[in-house]
């Protein structure tokens, strides 16, 4: 299959999410375990989640509670 982005990026023109920025607009980051195969017992996310422009905090037990 043909690519057809490729004049666009090498010409400097091509377009990507992070290039987008629209009003109110939020932004997702991940952060990891520094520790390969570590064990996290606990997060305590409230200091973030008092933090200016913090919308939410997940973690992975929120991503498997049903709903």
């Amino acid at each position: 299959m043909p690519r057809i982005e490729d004049a666009a990026l090498l010409a400097g023109a091509g377009q990507f999410t992070d290039d987008v920025s629209l009003p109110g607009q939020a932004y997702l980051s991940f952060l990891r375990s520094p520790h390969p195969h570590a064990r996290i017992v606990s997060i305590d996310a409230a200091a973030r989640l008092a933090m200016p422009g913090v919308i939410a905090v997940l973690t992975g037990a929120d991503l498997v509670r049903p709903g």
